[in-house]
């Protein structure tokens, strides 16, 4: 995955270059693995959102509260509001973030390399820098399906507007607004979702060698590769760690860009006038809410994903 020499020594056993993977193999089964990750994880999506959109009459302000109330009225469909959205909108866009992740990677390595930094200093930078780089790309595919997704998750609920599926919310949001509606927040979202993805990829890069040396494996070419059980429960906790830290720096933006994408176009409050109603509504913890389950998702996405993905590069790497 690395392209520097002492990057490549130290974990040449336990990671895969971007070169050596069959592509076509990487984006088709990919696809899948990563639908079935989205499949489990995403009503813990549907429950986020709710908390950040929930006014402050709504009688369901836990996460627990959400579910039940969810449960109650839509059954198990209702966690899986806007997911054919999201899945039809998600692959295209996670092609072009993992392209621009490891093509940029290769790239930021090659660039801090010189500098002579340690080791977990070179992975955060350059996996930081490749974690960007990816985010702004993907953003203008995923942002639409954002902001569709999204409305359809809370449709009903706290006074929002009911819909009859992706289309006739992508229908009304153009007739309403025009393309900028199906952007609204995009600024917000490459703020949020760009640095997320930056110190997620740092932490994630960064922690995996401090844990890597941790265990005592250093830059030997002669050590014994660890086992296959280590080597998973290394990336789960580099993955573990990488949510934590995002969660926590991230929520605020992401709550507020929550709020600006699904309230409809006769309200269109500005950032100003949201993070306003935040603080009135609950003081400065407003910025915060939907952290248990913004950090539980970040922290389950994260892992689930890196794990899936480290699968996939194992499965897809070429014949020699």
């Amino acid at each position: 995955m690395e392209a520097s020499s002492s990057q490549l020594r130290t974990f040449g056993q336990t990671e895969i270059n971007w070169d050596k993977l069959d592509k076509t193999k990487f984006y088709v089964v990919g696809a899948g693995i990563f639908t079935g990750v989205t499949l489990a994880l995403y009503p813990v999506s549907v429950v986020k959102t709710r908390l950040q959109v929930a006014s402050t009459d709504t009688v369901e302000r836990s996460a627990f509260s959400v579910i039940r109330g969810i449960l109650k009225t839509d059954g198990i469909p209702g966690l899986y509001r806007g997911f054919g959205t999201v899945i039809t909108g998600a692959i295209p866009a996670r092609v072009i973030f993992l392209t621009a992740l490891e093509t940029t990677k290769v790239a930021a390595f090659r660039m801090v390399e010189p500098f002579k930094f340690s080791e977990p200093t070179q992975a955060a930078i350059a996996n930081g820098i490749a974690g960007m780089a990816a985010s702004l790309f993907s953003q203008a595919v995923f942002v639409p399906i954002d902001v569709i997704s999204q409305k359809l998750m809370v449709q009903g609920y706290s006074g929002h507007a009911k819909y009859n599926g992706g289309l006739d919310v992508a229908r009304k949001v153009l007739k309403s607004d025009g393309i900028r509606g199906l952007y609204r927040g995009f600024g917000l979202s490459v703020m949020t979702y760009s640095p997320s993805s930056a110190v997620w990829w740092a932490s994630y890069g960064s922690s995996q060698r401090v844990i890597w040396r941790f265990l005592g494996h250093g830059t030997d070419l002669k050590e014994a590769a660890p086992n296959p059980w280590t080597i998973v429960s290394v990336q789960a906790a580099g993955g573990i760690i990488a949510g934590a830290t995002a969660s926590c720096i991230t929520t605020p933006l992401d709550t507020i860009k929550t709020r600006l994408q699904v309230m409809g176009h006769e309200k269109r409050p500005s950032t100003r006038q949201v993070v306003k109603t935040l603080i009135a509504d609950d003081g400065w913890k407003g910025l915060y809410r939907g952290l248990g389950p913004r950090f539980f998702s970040m922290s389950a996405w994260g892992t689930s994903m890196i794990l899936a993905y480290e699968y996939l590069k194992r499965l897809c790497v070429k014949d020699d």
